[in-house]
């Protein structure tokens, strides 16, 4: 990894004027950065948000995408369409998405094929709950979540980013300590390394209530290439702190 990235994810939030005002304000305090940047917006707010990064080192990311390539699918995106709109990155597998639409690890896999066949990245993520944290399956199921990806985009593996967010920290105010994210992230940096012969293009992003107190730590850490961030995405300052923690 040679530069850091990362990645707003803003959630069901924002509004037209808001966004500006936001986006507005990142994209001002860009040149004081050497990471990478970019944010996850709500799909009706694409074409605003595309306007708005536009000559900007922002990048546009979308926060789900369809594992339909287009048809009789109410209510879905294609990755053809978030391509049109310049979308660089898209998550899938957010936890949220795993918990409330019962989201399995093969359609979450199957969606990460259709973004990077559209020359999308997809940001892939993968966490435990706090019931498999304190049973000791932390490592099994992050594994288990990652090969599920790995088995079908085959070759493809090392155009990904992996997201690591314990889903006991995401809106909880509770965050995983430095050493619990580095252990997971190292788990992680093994099995990608197993799996593609370029193992450096992976980024692994940590997603776990990262903000602007915590960041220096969290990125310090040796597996930790950047952060997937929420809350904290919200607000232009923090933002900015984050992305200034990590280029350091």
């Amino acid at each position: 990894m040679s530069q850091p990235l990362i990645v707003g994810n803003w959630k069901m939030n924002g509004s037209l004027a808001a966004n500006v005002e936001l986006v507005q304000a990142v994209v001002a305090g860009l040149p004081r950065v050497t990471a990478r940047a970019a944010v996850c917006v709500p799909t009706p707010y694409l074409a605003q948000v595309q306007a708005l990064v536009a000559g900007s080192a922002l990048c546009l990311g979308a926060q789900d995408v369809s594992v339909q390539q287009s048809g009789a699918y109410t209510g879905e995106v294609s990755a053809d369409m978030l391509r049109e709109f310049g979308v660089r990155y898209c998550i899938v597998g957010h936890s949220e998405r795993r918990q409330y639409h019962r989201e399995s690890e093969v359609e979450v896999a199957l969606k990460a094929k259709r973004a990077l066949s559209a020359g999308i990245t997809p940001i892939v993520c993968v966490g435990e709950s706090l019931a498999q944290r304190q049973a000791g399956e932390t490592e099994a199921v992050v594994k288990r979540q990652l090969a599920a990806v790995i088995h079908e985009n085959g070759h493809c593996i090392s155009e990904i980013v992996v997201a690591y967010e314990p889903v006991w920290a995401i809106g909880t105010g509770q965050t995983a300590t430095p050493d619990q994210a580095q252990q997971v992230h190292a788990v992680l940096r093994s099995q990608i390394r197993a799996a593609t012969a370029h193992p450096e293009r992976v980024a692994l992003l940590y997603g776990g209530s990262m903000n602007a107190a915590n960041a220096d730590e969290l990125l310090a850490q040796p597996d930790v290439d950047g952060g997937l961030i929420g809350g904290a995405a919200l607000k232009a300052a923090d933002f900015l702190t984050i992305l200034r923690a990590a280029s350091r």
